[in-house]
């Protein structure tokens, strides 16, 4: 009894005695790896392929291999596959459903490969596929940042330092700072996806195969760059599920980072902004609330993902070359890493380009905090005044206007010169909002015509994508 149990098991011949039930459920990884069902099995078309090509299989085997693949692609696909525990993973369970399907002509499909370069494809070729999908979510993002900041390039909002009021700026150059957070991340996917898209399959075990195979050629067939260089390195190597969850991080940080401000500016206390309805819950016992719900989780899956990172980082500190049963656990935090970064940006895809701003209120407070005292500091310093003495004369001004309860640009002429005589009538074309954002007319600034341009150069880099 125990020789034919542990004969159900793919690699059981040297076993005596079945698993452990426990033990069997324990290191099992079929309930949260299926997913790669269809990456696995895309590898081992490719390696049959390859087998064939260099004469280890027959065109005839290749032909059964390659439909009975396909045939249970569409089982799985149709949810009439059975996965079975005991087959521990998406490899063995597909395996095994093929040599039932053809017989012994399935058993033949592992030649050449183990599963840790088997799973070391698969979890290539799933995550490139992710990133491709994370990269089209975080575009749609940055098109509605674009849009946004387009129809909101002349409202004047205050600009903060130390959430204190520093200086007016343009809710459409705030918009395009979110986006300019962005693109550093698009940049940083792209880059790690050079690194995911290496082919690991032909190392084997460990050590490579004696059998004659043509990695150049699987790697071909799989869209990847090339082979790996080392196989000791390849079947190990999860750099780059750390790699990508580092990049998720950042992500995330800003996303968490826009959060927080959403939830700021949707309170009645700031008021500058609504989101629709749809993005946003109520209270089970105050009627009159509506919580910004999604930017709230937003912000609390931002921990989720850091997490992630860290458990990968401890995962491979201490392991010796080359693969460990460890690397099991590389899945549950990549995958949920995944799914999460995809599903934050797609809500936040969704809902950027239904914000509305409440223009009126942003301009009054924008009025608040001698937003324009800096300008009056530029002033004086252009008419010849040295820096640090407009920083004092300017210090003074704002000191009157608190106790005056004053703007700088309510003050009169003779208010203001009481502080400098080299104070004239045009200081009022400085001190106004619209005054201020519009003498920023450079590239990165404020003004609303350095906006709109930026708008149409992250156009034109967001068209290249495609």
């Amino acid at each position: 009894m125990s020789d034919k149990q542990a004969d159900i098991k793919p690699w059981g011949g040297r076993f005596s005695e079945p698993t452990d039930q426990f033990v069997e459920r324990f290191t099992a990884s079929v309930g949260f790896d299926q997913r790669l069902y269809h990456h696995d099995i895309n590898g081992s078309l490719a390696h049959a392929q390859m087998l064939a090509s260099v004469g280890v299989l027959t065109d005839d085997e290749y032909r059964q291999i390659s439909e009975g693949l396909e045939a249970i692609r569409g089982e799985i696909e149709r949810g009439e596959f059975n996965w079975s525990v005991s087959l521990e993973d998406v490899h063995m369970n597909i395996e095994a459903r093929l040599t039932d399907r053809i017989g012994i002509t399935g058993k033949k499909l592992h030649t050449g490969r183990s599963r840790n370069d088997q799973v070391a494809t698969d979890i290539r070729l799933y995550l490139r596929d992710e990133i491709d999908s994370i990269a089209g979510e975080l575009t749609r993002l940055q098109q509605g940042l674009c849009d946004l900041a387009e129809r909101e390039a002349d409202t004047i909002m205050p600009g903060f330092t130390h959430l204190q009021t520093a200086q007016p700026v343009t809710f459409g150059h705030h918009l395009l700072a979110w986006n300019a957070m962005l693109e550093r991340d698009y940049e940083r996917l792209m880059d790690c996806r050079k690194r995911v898209n290496r082919c690991p399959l032909g190392a084997a075990a460990l050590a490579g195969t004696t059998y004659p195979i043509n990695r150049e050629l699987t790697a071909q067939l799989l869209g990847f760059d090339g082979p790996t260089e080392n196989s000791l390195d390849s079947v190990s190597d999860r750099d780059f599920a750390i790699e990508f969850t580092a990049c998720a991080s950042i992500v995330m940080t800003h996303l968490s980072r826009f959060s927080e401000e959403l939830v700021l500016w949707t309170s009645a206390q700031f008021n500058f902004i609504n989101l629709p309805d749809r993005f946003c819950t109520g209270s089970s016992i105050m009627p009159q609330k509506k919580n910004p719900d999604v930017p709230e989780l937003v912000r609390g899956k931002t921990g989720r993902v850091n997490g992630h990172l860290v458990s990968l980082l401890t995962l491979m500190k201490s392991q010796p070359l080359a693969y460990n049963k460890d690397n099991q656990e590389d899945k549950e935090p990549l995958f949920d890493t995944i799914d999460t970064l995809r599903d934050c940006l797609k809500s936040y895809a969704d809902m950027v380009p239904a914000i509305t701003a409440n223009a009126e209120v942003m301009r009054e407070a924008a009025m608040r905090g001698f937003s324009t005292a800096t300008d009056l500091a530029d002033y004086l310093v252009r008419k010849g005044v040295a820096f640090r003495d407009a920083h004092e004369i300017v210090g003074k001004s704002v000191a009157y206007g608190i106790d005056k309860g004053k703007d700088l640009s309510q003050m009169s002429l003779e208010e203001l010169r009481q502080f400098s005589d080299t104070i004239e009538s045009d200081v009022f074309d400085v001190l106004t909002l619209e005054g201020s954002v519009n003498a920023r007319d450079h590239v990165g600034g404020t003004a609303p015509a350095q906006v709109k341009a930026a708008v149409q150069r992250v156009r034109k880099l967001l068209a290249q994508r495609n």
